[in-house]
């Protein structure tokens, strides 16, 4: 396994539209392996394989506490099925968008069917917390981040303070 870079916004990569997965291989597990050392590493809950510059519809899910049995969830070509009419609000933050964060609101509950670890057809009904990260990683898959959720205001607000943030981290002083 092997740790990788997480691309920043603007990155152009981020807005593209990821292909499916032919099938489930060596490689695609050792990439999977390795997207999930990335999200642990960085940390986080949920990391879409276009976050590290790959573009195939493959994401990666642990919502396992501090302290708690690791419990990562593998999903390839991720196909949502059912979305409910019943909205939840939760706030968002995502590993592209370093440190910034604002409240999304997105469907309470969704189905999906995918493909697992090792490439055997999985439907999952995810519901809260956990239907909320699926459905924000697989909108990365189709080239739409968080902030795309947000009014013009909020989402120039949070790319003008990321550019910042990253101004400030490249600056070197000798």
């Amino acid at each position: 396994m092997a740790k990788k870079q997480i691309l920043i916004i603007p990155d152009p990569l981020l807005r593209k539209v990821s292909e499916p997965v032919s099938s489930v291989n060596t490689e695609i597990k050792n990439l999977m392996d390795d997207m999930l050392e990335t999200m642990y590493a960085a940390p986080g809950i949920g990391l879409a394989a276009v976050q590290i510059g790959v573009l195939k519809r493959i994401i990666v899910i642990d919502l396992s506490k501090d302290g708690e049995k690791k419990n990562p969830l593998f999903i390839v070509n991720p196909e949502i099925t059912f979305k409910s009419n019943e909205l939840i609000s939760y706030e968002e933050g995502c590993l592209s968008i370093p440190n910034q964060f604002a409240e999304v609101k997105r469907p309470s509950s969704c189905k999906v069917n995918f493909l697992d670890y090792n490439g055997k057809k999985k439907k999952i009904n995810a519901n809260g917390l956990l239907a909320t990260c699926i459905q924000h990683e697989v909108d990365h898959l189709d080239g739409i981040l968080f902030i795309d959720h947000l009014s013009k205001l909020k989402k120039d607000l949070i790319i003008k303070k990321t550019k910042k943030q990253k101004k400030e981290i490249d600056r070197v002083i000798v």
